[in-house]
């Protein structure tokens, strides 16, 4: 009896211990789930905030569209659609004819243009020299004027000298006259001799032949003032000649300014025509993917009309959209993962080239902006979403078979 009551109380004793010990066995437990459970959050959270990771990205590469500068069918097309091509491949070819032609008809003007100026300035050459000689010829008939005028007055000399002269004879003429006369009746007389008589007639008749002579001279001087003067009108008359002959000249050369002023335009002619024969090939400009090629051989090209596009191959993007929270732990240079859906095990190295400052407005939280007032609609949303901007994460050395626009793609930023 005493023995089966020791036996139960130690076992009461016994399960009263163990009961404890779960306990705090059972609390140790639970603080040190808590403890994990909140140092994976602090973790967790230390992550999220230091490296920012987002699925919502796609890949984007720049993109033209191809379009002629010169219209007319196309002759060649050398690409396929998606395919790859590299600069300066030729892509298509026009109908360079019609701008061949072109081409030939503007180099040929600008030849006939040049012949015309040369023509020109042979033309030129020959009137200015033709202004030389009339220039010339005013000079001598400037000259054969003064030396004419010299001559005149020589003569009107001469006549004035021949007029003394003539006067000169005629007084000794009547003088030897009027002595002839007065000592002829002395001769009857004997007052005189007869030498001196004859002395007398023979002296009036040299004074008489020394006046004609004199009148001769005089008629002579007279002449030659006459011929002089003749002369003087015959320069005079030819110098106005001279001058006008001179100043026709002068009015009749022309310039090359007119025609000079014509080469750039022929000039800019043969270019454009160069230009355009040459954009009748279309050449990659870089390194290019060839999507949406819808056309074939024959079709016409027109100016400014798209015929394909071609994806920049150069440089591709991971745009991803981070919510606005996370903006503060992203800048520009540092580095970021890539990783793209079609191959999503494969990690791309990237660097984060921009943040976006901008994206549309939602209508729903600040309404339409119109032109006068912001149109706010009276809705209540219980549930506020955080905006989210565009990261533009710069790819480095893609895989040019891999990559695609518009591909989902997942980044995380991983710092400086």
């Amino acid at each position: 009896m005493t023995s089966s009551s020791d036996t139960k109380l130690g076992t009461d004793t016994k399960l009263g211990s163990d009961t404890k010990i779960g306990r705090v066995l059972g609390g140790v437990l639970s603080a040190a789930i808590v403890i994990s459970a909140t140092a994976i959050g602090l973790m967790v959270l230390h992550q999220v905030n230091s490296y920012p990771r987002t699925d919502d990205s796609e890949i984007l590469a720049n993109f033209i569209g191809i379009a002629p500068q010169v219209e007319g069918p196309i002759l060649r097309l050398n690409v396929r659609d998606n395919q790859f091509v590299k600069p300066g491949e030729l892509l298509y070819e026009i109908d360079d004819r019609p701008f061949r032609y072109a081409l030939e008809n503007a180099v040929s003007e600008q030849a006939a243009l040049e012949g015309q100026i040369s023509d020109e300035r042979r033309r030129i050459a020959a009137l200015v020299s033709a202004v030389s000689v009339s220039q010339a010829n005013i000079h001598g008939s400037e000259a054969d004027v003064t030396r004419y005028a010299a001559a005149v007055d020589q003569a009107r000399a001469d006549v004035a000298n021949a007029e003394q002269g003539v006067s000169r004879a005629n007084a000794e003429w009547t003088y030897a006259n009027n002595n002839l006369h007065r000592i002829e009746p002395l001769l009857v007389k004997q007052f005189v001799t007869v030498d001196q008589v004859d002395r007398a007639r023979t002296s009036e008749i040299s004074e008489s032949q020394a006046l004609k002579q004199a009148q001769s001279q005089l008629r002579l001087a007279q002449a030659g003032l006459q011929s002089s003067l003749a002369q003087q009108q015959r320069s005079g008359a030819m110098l106005v000649q001279s001058q006008a002959q001179h100043e026709q000249a002068q009015n009749a050369v022309t310039t090359l300014e007119p025609l000079v002023n014509q080469r750039g335009a022929r000039a800019s002619a043969v270019e454009t025509a160069r230009y355009n024969l040459n954009n009748c090939r279309v050449y990659a400009p870089f390194a290019a993917r060839v999507t949406n090629l819808t056309i074939s051989e024959g079709a016409y090209a027109h100016i400014g009309q798209q015929v394909f596009t071609l994806i920049d191959a150069r440089t591709w993007w991971a745009v991803a959209n981070f919510r606005e929270g996370q903006l503060q732990h992203i800048a520009p240079g540092m580095r970021a993962e890539v990783y793209v859906m079609s191959k999503p095990d494969v990690r791309f190295t990237g660097v984060v080239d921009s943040v976006g400052f901008g994206v549309t407005p939602d209508a729903d939280v600040v309404g339409r902006l119109g032109a006068v007032l912001p149109d706010v609609q009276r809705t209540l949303n219980w549930v506020h979403l955080a905006t989210r901007f565009p990261v533009r994460v710069r790819v480095e050395n893609p895989p040019q078979e891999l990559f695609r626009v518009s591909e989902s793609a997942v980044v995380v930023i991983r710092g400086l």
